[in-house]
């Protein structure tokens, strides 16, 4: 456990300097009642204390074991929350425009998101981010939407390490052992979704991003044919939700193109 006890004192390190940098001092997130929120919503509440406000948004959808959950979080760690149902906003929308289970997790995504950023603003609080590697690497997430943040303490971190970490950083079995969900619609669940656990995912996702292994490399040590084909082309094809927009080069100096600063820069 000596690499996650590094792994803490490095992201509540990481946290306080990013945000201080902004000139801010308050911090908010999104917290679902999954393990991805509450992993990150310990680390914050370590690096910020009563400065972190967590968000619950739940919609008609969601399920009332992930409100629960998220309630014993914040009991345990002591933290601030509040509830800001979207089900008005979704209802309204969903009354005008007839929306299928994927349409309807989007808009939700993004009205979340919408929420923070506005609770943000009235806080003077920056929005920490709760994606890990291995969505960002597969595009599972919704642009604008949870994918949308000003900072992200565990997009270097996959789905196996977080439930490793959790353990670690003592968050509730509840959350630790339910199978992993946004909670998007009733029944919603990310493995099922994606084809694949995220066991074998990562396994695949480890050995391609990071030991830089080759398509070939990976079937020839036994990786199943059609996973290893759905990492790759996922990884390719949401290249798109990893980047800022792109903006055409007109002029000599361009966005994102040849004018990059760091974010900390000063006069």
């Amino acid at each position: 456990m000596r690499k996650y006890a590094l792994l803490t004192r490095y992201l509540v390190a990481f946290l306080k300097n990013e945000v201080e940098k902004t000139g801010l001092n308050h911090v908010i997130l999104g917290l679902s009642g999954g393990i991805d929120s509450a992993v990150v919503a310990v680390l914050a509440q370590k690096a910020f204390g009563e400065r972190l406000l967590c968000v619950q948004m739940p919609s008609h959808y969601s399920s009332q074991s992930s409100l629960d959950d998220a309630e014993l979080l914040c009991r345990q760690f002591h933290m601030r929350a509040v509830t800001q149902s979207i089900a008005p906003l979704l209802r309204a929308y969903e009354a005008q425009e007839a929306m299928n289970s994927l349409r309807a997790g989007n808009f939700s995504a993004r009205m979340r998101m919408a929420i923070l950023f506005d609770i943000s603003a009235k806080h003077h609080a920056l929005v920490i981010g709760t994606s890990n590697k291995s969505e960002l690497m597969l595009g599972y997430g919704t642009l604008y939407g949870d994918l949308a943040s000003a900072l992200n303490p565990i997009g270097d971190l996959y789905k196996s390490e977080i439930f490793e970490f959790a353990r670690y950083l003592d968050i509730p079995e509840a959350i630790i052992n339910k199978p992993p969900s946004a909670d998007l619609w009733e029944g919603q669940s990310d493995e099922e979704e994606i084809g694949y656990s995220y066991e074998a995912l990562d396994a695949v996702l480890k050995k391609y991003v990071e030991e830089r292994s080759s398509k070939e490399e990976l079937l020839e040590e036994g990786f199943d044919n059609t996973l290893v084909n759905m990492v790759i082309s996922r990884i390719y094809k949401n290249q798109f939700k990893r980047k800022m927009p792109i903006i055409a080069k007109v002029t000599s100096r361009t966005i994102n193109h040849d004018f990059n600063y760091p974010r900390d820069i000063t006069l």
